[in-house]
């Protein structure tokens, strides 16, 4: 079993830059790939990206392309989630996850985190 821990939510002024960590635990040998979801006020929990073994491939929802970047520190047992750019729309409690292989589907995924929320203001 995996244990994940996000953190570097919080609130932030719409334009604005932060980056989020997820850090993993327990039996992380079986870690393969990472993603990162997310969950907005009555809403689905959406993809929002992934990464592979070695960070060789990298996968983004459309609605993040090009301003947000995954990447990950095995030796630390770390991915990350820079967001650029924020706007209104990205308000939502951000979720990773772990998993053997990488897939845009929630229910393809191991284990989670509990979240951190991430609330952009105008």
């Amino acid at each position: 079993q995996v244990q994940l821990v996000e953190s570097g939510g919080g609130l932030v002024q719409a334009g604005e830059t932060t980056t989020l960590s997820c850090v993993a635990s327990g039996s992380i040998r079986s870690i393969t790939v990472w993603g990162w979801y997310r969950q907005a006020p009555g809403k689905e929990r959406e993809f929002v990206a992934e990464i592979s073994r070695g960070g060789s491939i990298l996968r983004y929802a459309d609605a993040v392309k090009d301003r947000f970047t995954i990447s990950r520190d095995d030796a630390k047992n770390t991915v990350f989630l820079q967001m650029n750019d924020l706007s209104r729309e990205d308000t939502a409690v951000y979720f990773c996850a772990v998993g053997a292989h990488m897939s845009t589907f929630p229910e393809n995924w191991h284990n989670w985190g509990q979240g951190t929320q991430v609330a952009v203001s105008s």
